[in-house]
């Protein structure tokens, strides 16, 4: 596969052509499978798990190895070993980056001649797969590879998937709250799935109340963040303070800290540019990459609140505070003077 081209692809092509090929019971030889959403690659290297090691992980079928470390020519006697009682044997790499290898091209020489009675997988798990087209032994290497990108899934079908999830639990949740719930805690599947189940037990009602989620669910930074940028344009000094504690107790490092803020604020920005221009939601959301109704209409109702001189202003305080950072012994007091500067503007 040309991964180059691949990725101007639909984003799920290659995960649906993978669980298809999965559920056929067919397997490559080379796999390669990385991507934001690990929920979706644990469920299907599970599914590859079971359709090649029947008998367990614990068989003389299976090998793994973990880490860049990993001994190349150990890994080699593992693929040239011939599997027992079975057809194929199932081989996984853990976070060991192919590309950077020093040993790249020893590598590409065992991954371009593997023997039909092996699977090798190739997992980027804390480490991202970052191939570079232009060397040699990349190219030689995806030519054979079968790359599987899980992707965040799209809004619908994360809706659809927590409300199923729900049902199961022996409750139900409409679209909005299911959206709702998706957006305070980032919308991937692997931390949705265990807050559904805190949700699900928490809750006294068989429908699921927007309160029964916020009794329970920790909102991510980004979730507080735009919080704060309502909380701020509304002049509501109080709530912008608490706010910013929440934030402070996330122990987020400082710059990662301004950057959000920042980042909404530029959103902002942006929503009152597209008001005042007449271009729609949908428009106003693919420009800014924003994922969720509920993001867009919080954004929209706060820049009707404000004005385009304001949210510069807004951002060129950021941008001060953001460079004050570098110097200061204090970044949470500095973030603090910005909340404050940013409520009176």
């Amino acid at each position: 596969m040309d991964y180059s081209k691949s990725k101007t692809k639909d984003n799920n092509e290659t995960y649906k052509n993978f669980t298809a090929a999965l559920k056929a019971g067919s397997v490559s030889k080379f796999i390669i499978l990385h991507g934001e959403e690990r929920y979706l690659l644990e469920h299907s290297l599970g599914s590859l798990r079971t359709i090649l090691c029947p008998d367990g992980l614990d068989s003389f079928n299976y090998k793994r190895f973990d880490g860049k470390g990993i001994p190349v020519e150990e890994l080699n006697e593992a693929i040239e070993t011939f599997p027992a009682f079975a057809e194929r044997t199932l081989i996984e790499v853990h976070d060991f980056d192919i590309f950077a290898s020093p040993h790249r091209e020893r590598m590409s020489e065992i991954l371009a001649s593997l023997p039909d009675y092996v699977c090798v997988v190739f997992i980027y798990s804390t480490i991202e797969f970052k191939p570079d087209g232009r060397l040699k032994a990349t190219k030689e290497v995806l030519k054979f590879a079968e790359v599987v990108e899980f992707n965040i899934q799209d809004k619908g079908k994360l809706i659809n998937w927590i409300s199923k999830h729900f049902v199961d639990a022996g409750k139900s949740i409409s679209p909005d709250d299911a959206e709702y719930l998706a957006y305070i805690t980032g919308g991937l599947m692997t931390s949705l799935i265990g807050e559904i189940k805190k949700v699900a037990a928490f809750s006294k009602n068989e429908r699921i109340l927007r309160s029964d989620i916020d009794a329970v669910v920790t909102p991510v930074l980004d979730a507080v963040a735009y919080r704060l940028t309502d909380a701020i344009i509304n002049r509501n000094h109080k709530r912008s303070i608490e706010l910013l504690d929440e934030l402070f107790q996330m122990r987020e490092a400082p710059h990662k800290l301004i950057y959000s803020i920042s980042l909404k604020l530029r959103q902002l920005l942006a929503a009152k540019v597209c008001s005042d221009k007449g271009i729609g939601k949908t428009d106003f959301m693919n420009l800014c990459g924003i994922r969720f109704d509920i993001q867009a209409r919080s954004l929209i109702d706060a820049a009707r609140n404000t004005s385009i001189k304001k949210c510069r202003t807004y951002l060129l305080e950021c941008c001060k505070t953001a460079l004050e950072l570098n110097s200061t012994a204090e970044p949470e007091a500095r973030i603090l003077e910005l909340v404050v500067r940013l409520a009176v503007i």
